[in-house]
Order: C-alpha cells, then sequence, then structure tokens
C-alpha cells in the first residue's frame, strides 16, 4: 500500500539518540521513498492515504540472527529433569539430548514440522522481528535436513517475513554414525550440502566446533566445500572451550562467529580484520547457567560488530523474544542501550551479509518496521514480559497489529 505514515518518533537506525520528532515516512511499492520531519514532506505526497501512529516511535524490524526454530517436540520434560538432580549422562542414557530432538524432527512430515515451528516464528513477529535466520541441524541426514530447510522457507512465506537459511549438518554427530565423526563430514561435505545447495536451499553454512562438537580440520573441511560453492560460512565457536573456531572463521572471511564465552584477543583481532561479526547469545549463556562472559571489553577495543540473537531452540535456549534478549544481554552481558539496539538491527543485517538490505530505514530499502508502545526507546531493553510492539511492516504491508 503507497501510504505517509506519520504522527510518530522515528528512530531510522534503531539508536536512542538519534531520531526525528514529529516525523513521517512515504512508502510506495513496499520501499521507503522519502522519511524526515513531517512539515518538510513534499508536496508530491500529500494526496497519499496518511496512517497516523499516534506518536508511537518507529524503529528499523528487528533481526534475529541465530536461530534453530525448525525441529520437532520440546525438551521441557528433560529440563524438569535435570532441575531435580537426574545428570546429563543419564538423561542421554534415556534417549534425551540432542538426539531426542533429531529423533523428534526425523519423525515428521513436512507439513507436521511446519505445524509445529509456525508458532514460534509467529511469536518473534509479534515482538517486532520482520528478519530471521533459521538454521538446520536437527536432521543430522539428508532427507531430515531438507525438511528443516524447507520448512524454513515455507514460514518465510506463509509469514511474510524475509528468512535466511543456514545448513547446519554438522550441528551433531547422528546416532548411525557414533564413532566415525571424518566418515559424517565427508557424507555433510560430499553428499548433503552440494545436493540441498542445488536445491536453492541453503543461504550460508555453519558447523558447531567444540570439544563435543566437530574440530578444527573437520570445520575447514566443510568451509573449503562450502566456499567451493560460494556459499557464506559461519560457525558455533568458543562457546564451551576455546577451540580456535573463530581465527579459523575469520582466515575464511566469515560471515560471523557466535556465541564466543572464551573468545582470546588474537582472535578478536583476527575476527576484525575479516569483518566477522561477534554474534552473542544471552538466552544460552543464561539457560546453561554458564559463568564466563564473552570478552565484551576486546570486542570494544578491536571495535568488533556486536550482535544479538535468541538461539532459539530446544536445549539450551527456548525462548522466542528477542525483546528479552535486549534486557539479558543489558543485565548479563553489561552491554548499553545503544549497543544492544545495534546487535537487533545494524549488526545483525552484517552477520547476515545483508547490510545493504536490511537494519536501518533510508531511502531506497523495504520498509521494514516495528511501531512501539514507549516513551523511549531504552524501554525494549529495560522491560521484560511486557508486550510493547503496537504493529509489524514489511515492506509496507501489516504483518502484526496489537
Amino acid at each position: 500500500m503507497n501510504a505517509v505514515w506519520h504522527h510518530m518518533t522515528l528512530s531510522p537506525n534503531a539508536h536512542p539518540e538519534q531520531f526525528i520528532r514529529d516525523a513521517a515516512m512515504v512508502v510506495e511499492a513496499g520501499k521507503v521513498v522519502w522519511l524526515g520531519p513531517k512539515a518538510e514532506c513534499p508536496a508530491a505526497y500529500h494526496a497519499l492515504p496518511h496512517i497516523d501512529l499516534q506518536g508511537a516511535w518507529v524503529t528499523p524490524g528487528l533481526i534475529d540472527c541465530h536461530t534453530h526454530l525448525v525441529y520437532g517436540g520440546n525438551r521441557a520434560d528433560e529440563f524438569a529433569m535435570r532441575l531435580a538432580g537426574v545428570s546429563y549422562e543419564e538423561i542421554a542414557k534415556r534417549g534425551g539430548g540432542i538426539v531426542s530432538t533429531v529423533n523428534a524432527t526425523r519423525s515428521l512430515t513436512e507439513d507436521e514440522l511446519f505445524a509445529q515451528s509456525a508458532p514460534r516464528l509467529e511469536a518473534m513477529i509479534q515482538d517486532g522481528v520482520t528478519t530471521v535466520e533459521i538454521k538446520s541441524g536437527y536432521g543430522l541426514d539428508l532427507p531430515s535436513e531438507r525438511n528443516m530447510l524447507r520448512v524454513a522457507r515455507r514460514l518465510g512465506e506463509h509469514f511474510g517475513v524475509t528468512v535466511y537459511t543456514t545448513f547446519l549438518g554438522a550441528h551433531a554427530l547422528p546416532p548411525e554414525y557414533a564413532g566415525r565423526a571424518d566418515a559424517y563430514i565427508d557424507h555433510v561435505c560430499n553428499d548433503m550440502l552440494p545436493t540441498l545447495h542445488s536445491e536453492g536451499l541453503i543461504d550460508a553454512v555453519d558447523i558447531f566446533c567444540e570439544k563435543i562438537g566437530f574440530n578444527l580440520a573437520q570445520s575447514e573441511q566443510l568451509f573449503k566445500a562450502a566456499q567451493a560453492l560460494g556459499l557464506p560460512v559461519k560457525m558455533h565457536a568458543e562457546q564451551l572451550s576455546n577451540m580456535g573456531g573463530a581465527a579459523l572463521t575469520a582466515r575464511y572471511k566469515g560471515l560471523s562467529a557466535d556465541h564466543l564465552e572464551f573468545l582470546d584477543e588474537d582472535a578478536v583481532i583476527q575476527m576484525k580484520e575479516a569483518g566477522t561479526v561477534a554474534v552473542l547469545l544471552p538466552g544460552a549463556f543464561y539457560f546453561i547457567r554458564e559463568t564466563k562472559l564473552p570478552p565484551l571489553d576486546l570486542l570494544r577495543k578491536h571495535q568488533v560488530p556486536m550482535a544479538l540473537s535468541t538461539d532459539s531452540n530446544p536445549g539450551t535456549s527456548p525462548t522466542t523474544s528477542l525483546q528479552l534478549m535486549l534486557n539479558m544481554a543489558c543485565t548479563l552481558f553489561r552491554m548499553t542501550v545503544p549497543e544492544v539496539l545495534a546487535g537487533v538491527t545494524t549488526h545483525a543485517a552484517r552477520a547476515l551479509g545483508q547490510s545493504a538490505r536490511h537494519g536501518s530505514l533510508a531511502v531506497g530499502r523495504e520498509a521494514d518496521f516495528a511501531v512501539w508502545d514507549i516513551q523511549t526507546l531504552a524501554e525494549l531493553a529495560y522491560w521484560s514480559g511486557r508486550p510493547l510492539c503496537k504493529q509489524v511492516v514489511k515492506a509496507g504491508k501489516t504483518l502484526h497489529k496489537r
């Protein structure tokens, strides 16, 4: 719908000190064609329909740049067992952990997987999200990984948001490859990756590099296979120990290295030089009761962009609220309000390799924005558990309105 959106406080870059009072934004064919003080709106647009936002704040649509949104079942009972004192080893013996999610995911048809995943994306949209990355990684065989990626694409089409798909076939070792990690990586690189890429299902490639995941040599093998296909790479790195994964990601000009609690300064420097974004995941930090903070001071010192995300997944971050992550990043990581807001807009766009398309409102860009019932942008990081988003607009079309 072509229209003049007005009577709002507009923050085109989601910076709490950079905003326009009594602003207007002209949208034509889904794109921003003008924005600024309403009093300066060109006469050529005066005849367009006017949409009154009643003094609300407007920011770019939020970006959730690291999620595992598509999966079967949940692990709430496992969570309860851990709280009751059952060990991880015992839970694993009972079929728990990632294996339970893999089994649940493999057991579902594509339609069933879509039905279980859709409410999670719908909740994210209601929190102001217009762009989301969705990883595979709970199928761990070709048919199931394909189903996950197809469902991720369908979710974007159904809800009207932009979805970027990341192939995370190297998320864990499937039961049928127990003790044969090299053979599984060969299968991922030689069979799964090229097939799914040829089907147009992959935007980027990820791997979990960790002692309980895959090692550096296996990670580099996957990165080489991805780059041979022209696919950008990223990594779950330095979450539980320092494996050197972030530095490897930087050497391959990776889009992002994610988690990073055990990151060292040499790797931070390499990330800066490579343009690799640090994606911080306070939900996982909170849920697994981690005590080692990501090296925020080093990332600031070397000016590495810091993105934030929900890491929405059934095992270590069962949340769909990016707004809650803003609060957690401030309270747990001691990030500032400008830092966390940039982390879910401009820097999140960079973490997806899409900074020219998402993350800010400007002439020529898609009209993706969130409308907030607040008096100051600091409220987005201040409140938790309170719905603040009044309306979500994607390419000029309203996706959610409260």
